[in-house]
């Protein structure tokens, strides 16, 4: 009985290690961008975006990933954010990868779009 148990947990850990690399591969966004200017040679006044599976941290704060969706090139993800003085907001943004590798940015309301140039690693 102990051995089944020990077998269900190994089989459980590879199951969850093996949705943690299809997970990865399945958005490739994650990584450091910067802003509307490509990322060798920007000085240090160019925003930085860094991006992974769980959160986005750029000048308008961190914001925790809390759904993705993926429709081809475009990426839908809902997010909630600490805005200033601890206050929470709940919004949606989308990530469109270009076929130059770089990728359009807008929020929910389109007020604020960039495109992001990805840094090496």
């Amino acid at each position: 009985m102990f051995r089944a148990g020990v077998r269900a947990l190994g089989v459980t850990a590879l199951a969850t290690l093996a949705t943690a690399v299809v997970a990865q591969d399945d958005f490739p966004l994650a990584g450091t961008y910067t802003e509307n200017q490509p990322c060798i040679g920007a000085d240090a006044s160019v925003s930085r975006v860094r991006i992974t599976l769980q959160e986005i941290d750029s000048v308008f704060g961190l914001c925790k990933i809390l759904d993705r969706k993926r429709h081809g090139d475009t990426f839908a993800i809902h997010v909630e954010c600490n805005g200033p003085g601890g206050s929470q907001m709940l919004g949606d943004v989308t990530f469109k990868i270009r076929t130059d590798k770089t990728v359009d940015f807008a929020d929910q309301d389109e007020t604020y779009k960039a495109v992001l140039h990805r840094c090496p690693d």
